[in-house]
């Protein structure tokens, strides 16, 4: 079994605690994947809460984070409450206040706790929120996230967990102090919880197709146009509604939506790359973008050895597009994202008998998540994420600079992107 899959581990309680003081985050960390930033003991465990409600909060109030809210109010086996909301915007909390009230009128209990602007998310940190939403853009992410397990709350963030090597290193200092405090933290890694996904790399790794040779993955799709800077009331305000097209606030495509892609070939190496090299263009979404990568990874597999793995991402109209993973063996090859092994001759010897497509993912980590919680058993997939999340900052940097980067070198940059904390008003000048 990969080093990322590991099972979690039950342990026994040093005392008896209430259901609801488990909720409000006093509860067990368990490790699990990799970890990066030296090693936690488990601190200890919790009665579990049973059906207990889950209060919610949602900081981020675009198209993922409304997404998330539903599906984390969709989840079974116990009450599910949406109680507070923030957003930079006040436009973007009505238009999602409306669409999740819209179909869970019962579970929106918000009482006016909708907070906007850029201290906004401190509102729903405050407020009696058991676990919260991070789906502001991953700019956001280290600061937000450090904010959040300091007020003692359960965390759902969605990836990347940041855009630069020092906004890790931030995530990852947090996360230390979760797993002192017990707190769950789930990251929107959505494919580790995809049967399809799973049947493939539970395969891959009893050997299946032999020894691994090389991989290829692939985020290849069309962009987004960014709308009229002369539609809002300063610069920086046009640059945090247009997040996707600023790498300081929202990576880039490699970054923010490879990054997943990426994140699915560490799981099948267990471990990250020890080289990237490659090259990109920019300037068809914005004009400090690069967005087209090619970038080819070197790993060390236990097994195989030296493990190439080709990667591409671009968002441009009119090319070929396909977004998926596959991994070469010496017996044939796997389609990680059809479930489908071949062999040397491209005939199919093995499919998963999965049905659900790619988006199921999300919800069924948010129902795994939910499921833990009510258990007594919080979860943490920081560790993991934080290594995706720097994999693609690695083919970033090596597509940037055109020279041969190691892994060394991204755990041991001190290069932010921007200075997050200094932006403390949409009046404030704009980064780039």
């Amino acid at each position: 079994m990969s080093p990322n899959r590991r099972p979690l581990q039950a342990f026994t309680p040093k005392a008896r605690e209430s259901r609801r003081q488990f909720i409000q985050g006093s509860g067990l960390m368990l490790a699990g994947g990799t970890m990066l930033a030296g090693s936690m003991q488990p601190a200890r465990a919790a009665h579990p809460f049973g059906s207990d409600r889950i209060r919610l909060g949602l900081i981020g109030c675009g198209v993922r984070g409304t997404a998330a809210a539903k599906e984390a109010l969709s989840t079974t086996g116990g009450a599910v409450e949406l109680v507070a909301m923030a957003d930079l915007f006040d436009d973007r909390i009505q238009a999602s206040h409306r669409s999740i009230n819209s179909r869970f009128p019962e579970q929106v209990n918000l009482r006016g706790r909708r907070f906007s602007g850029l201290d906004g998310y401190r509102g729903v940190l405050a407020s009696e929120a058991d676990l919260v939403i991070l789906a502001t853009p991953p700019g956001f992410r280290p600061l937000q996230f450090e904010a959040a397990v300091e007020a003692g709350k359960h965390i759902f963030m969605e990836k990347p967990v940041a855009v630069d090597s020092a906004g890790v290193r931030r995530v990852l200092a947090a996360n230390e102090r979760a797993m002192q405090k017990g707190l769950a933290v789930a990251v929107g890694f959505q494919r580790r919880h995809e049967p399809r996904y799973q049947h493939c790399i539970e395969k891959l790794h009893e050997g299946a197709i032999g020894e691994f040779v090389f991989a290829r993955a692939y985020w290849n799709g069309t962009d987004s146009k960014p709308t009229p800077q002369t539609t809002h009331r300063s610069e920086l305000e046009y640059q945090i509604r247009n997040w996707q097209s600023h790498p300081w606030i929202g990576g880039d495509v490699l970054t923010e939506r490879h990054v997943q892609n990426l994140d699915v070939i560490n799981w099948v190496m267990g471990s990250t790359p020890k080289l990237a090299q490659g090259q990109g263009t920019d300037g068809r979404i914005g004009p400090d973008r690069i967005d087209q990568h090619m970038i080819e990874f070197v790993y060390d597999h236990a097994d195989a050895g030296e493990v190439h793995l080709i990667s591409q991402c671009r968002q441009v109209r009119g090319g070929w597009n396909r977004v998926g993973e596959f991994v070469h063996g010496t017996l044939g090859t796997c389609d990680l994202s059809e479930g489908i092994i071949r062999d040397r001759r491209g005939n199919v010897v093995w499919q998963s008998e999965a049905t659900e497509r790619a988006g199921k993912g999300w919800q069924r980590g948010q129902q795994n998540l939910f499921d833990l919680l009510r258990r007594g058993v919080p979860i943490n997939e920081v560790q993991p994420a934080a290594a995706s999340s720097l994999t693609a900052i690695m083919g970033q940097m090596a597509s940037t600079t055109g020279k041969l980067v190691k892994w060394q070198d991204v755990l041991s940059s001190d290069h932010a992107v921007t200075d997050i904390d200094k932006i403390v008003s949409l009046d404030s000048p704009a980064p780039v």
